[in-house]
């Protein structure tokens, strides 16, 4: 095909600590260099972002006032020469043969999107228990011959199709629900979305219980931008697993009938109940993490519980946001 067939584009803000990588690992990429370009969307770093993208004479860079990554990447696709986006973002490394990964289901005109997929080389329990969840999840995509969901650490889209549904909304500021969003509507209207478990990128994940726990309080928050637009996707999409939702259901259960315990012993009962419950949605996990790390499965469910709790806060505050726009 002649010209340039794809164009990758990165949104960044203060990466100076890993963009140098990401790039490098572009450059090195097993696809020849005349049919892809890639483009950095500097979203108003106030570090050395843009002086290390400027030592990639190769590398097109735009700046932009911090605006958040949906913006930076409308912008990088309105400009791009591909016939074929490719998003990644400055804290991941991709495999030397990833880019040739993305584009090849791409030969099949019925598909519009693809899925890559999450490794890490961290060693930190946490991490390794992050990549665990996204493990899972992704033997669950693995067995859809359709997703409604595409993450933009590893995405392709047509250019054209993306153009056509003006690509990420930027209502999501945050780098949180403008993928999922996107990905909602394209299958809504019929576009075909694949995942390609070979089309890898490295990635860190958080290594403390702490940034682990704010990244899903984060994540549920925006949730509810998110279901505000899809609400038929409250029930089920192909990546959040049902156990999630079910461990909110028991946990707010349980929350409750300790509190109701005080005026009545009943609720000591329902509370027992709601525990076993949160247990039994929790084994698949348990058991998917004990065939690859026994320390890890046995924390599972105090993990997952503090997952849950966090995710309930951040749903919270969600939802006292929306009404107060509202009003």
């Amino acid at each position: 095909m002649a010209g340039i067939k794809a164009s990758i584009i990165i949104p960044a803000y203060n990466a100076e600590k890993t963009i140098d990588t990401t790039l490098m690992a572009l450059q090195n990429q097993n696809f020849p260099k005349e049919q892809f370009e890639v483009i950095v969307v500097d979203d108003g770093s106030t570090d050395q972002t843009t002086g290390i993208v400027n030592k990639f004479k190769t590398t097109k860079l735009i700046q932009q006032k911090n605006s958040g990554p949906a913006l930076a990447r409308n912008t990088g696709a309105k400009l791009a020469s591909g016939e074929v986006l490719i998003f990644t973002d400055s804290d991941c490394v991709p495999e030397k043969n990833w880019l040739n990964e993305m584009l090849q289901p791409f030969e099949d005109q019925s598909i519009s999107g693809v899925q890559g997929a999450y490794k890490t080389h961290q060693k930190e329990w946490m991490a390794q228990f992050v990549q665990l969840e996204i493990e899972e999840r992704y033997e669950r995509m693995k067995k859809s011959k359709q997703l409604d969901w595409i993450g933009t650490y590893s995405a392709g889209y047509r250019k054209s199709i993306y153009l056509q549904e003006k690509g990420f909304d930027e209502q999501f500021s945050k780098a949180s629900g403008e993928d999922s969003d996107l990905s909602y509507r394209l299958q809504e209207k019929g576009f075909k979305l694949i995942f390609n478990p070979n089309a890898i990128v490295y990635h860190k994940h958080p290594t403390s219980l702490t940034q682990y726990l704010e990244k899903k309080f984060q994540h549920a928050y925006w949730r509810v931008l998110l279901y505000k637009k899809h609400p038929k996707k409250i029930s089920h999409d192909s990546y959040t697993p049902g156990t999630l939702k079910l461990q909110l259901i028991f946990t707010i259960v349980l929350g409750i009938s300790l509190v109701l315990f005080v005026f009545a012993k009943i609720y000591a009962i329902i509370a027992i109940w709601a525990i076993i419950f949160l247990l039994i949605t929790m084994t698949p996990f348990v058991l998917f993490a004990a065939r690859r790390n026994i320390l890890l499965s046995v924390l599972a469910p105090c993990i997952l519980f503090l997952r849950t709790i966090a995710f309930l806060a951040g749903l919270a505050k969600g939802i006292l946001v929306q009404n107060s726009r509202k009003g």
